[in-house]
């Protein structure tokens, strides 16, 4: 498994954060999300060997977020 911590812009409120966990929890290979609102901070765990973490940006992107 692999962690790692994206930077998130445009998150601003409770449905952001069930966006982005619904979306990116629903990948195969992604085992863990958590949105940390107030800090613009969203943690995923992974397996690399069934998503790309370009998969996981994409992903938050198209639900209207930048991730930087």
């Amino acid at each position: 498994m692999e962690k790692v911590t994206l930077d998130v812009q445009g998150m601003s409120c409770e449905h952001c954060v069930r966006a982005i966990k619904g979306s990116v929890g629903e990948l195969a290979g992604v085992s863990k999300v958590d949105v940390h609102l107030s800090e613009g901070k969203v943690d995923v765990e992974f397996n690399p060997n069934e998503v790309t973490l370009e998969k996981v940006k994409e992903t938050i992107e198209d639900q209207g977020y930048e991730v930087a």
